[in-house]
């Protein structure tokens, strides 16, 4: 009976250990590590886009594995979020402060920022047109040189900033101001 229970013990040691592993995860050595994006808004307000990167390795992105006129998740693992300290215009259109998810419609020739209001997902599925906040073009175009890892960047601008998209060979940005 003494051998079951120091048999339950160290079983109980082993799986408790490997939880406490898992849940400390270094989420830098994923094949999509997690990145961040933020833009510096007048009066210390803030835009930060969190998400995860993937990396091309040699595969057709755009119209391959992410295809054209489906809802993506811009990124991979969790959902990529975007969170606003400042009320803004996105694409002209009106975004106030808070907590959202981005995802995005790509095409060729013109892509479509998603801004949804449910949070806390995985990135995967897209909770709905129902749940979404804005719907933004973006414009497309080619980038100098192919882009290894899916990027999330701002440019800051004198009203705002400019949110960038790249990968692979292609570029989808939209104006963001402040309200």
């Amino acid at each position: 009976m003494r051998k079951f229970a120091i048999l339950g013990s160290v079983v109980l040691f082993v799986g408790l250990a490997a939880v406490a592993i898992h849940a400390k995860q270094d989420k830098s050595k994923r094949p999509s590590p997690p990145a961040t994006a933020k833009c510096e808004l007048p009066g210390g307000k803030s835009i930060t886009v969190d998400y995860s990167s993937p990396r091309a390795k040699g595969r057709k992105v755009f119209g391959g594995i992410v295809p054209y006129g489906e809802v993506w998740r811009a990124g991979a693992n969790e959902a990529t979020t975007f969170v606003t300290t400042a009320d803004l215009t996105v694409g002209g259109q009106h975004v106030p402060a808070g907590s959202y998810t981005l995802f995005a419609i790509p095409n060729q020739d013109k892509w479509t920022l998603i801004i949804s209001k449910k949070t806390g997902e995985w990135g995967i599925p897209y909770p709905g047109a129902d749940s979404d906040l804005v719907r933004a073009d973006m414009k497309v175009s080619a980038t100098s040189s192919p882009v290894e890892n899916f990027t999330i960047a701002f440019d800051k601008g004198a009203k705002g900033c400019t949110l960038r998209m790249e990968w692979d060979n292609t570029r989808a940005s939209v104006d963001i101001g402040t309200m």
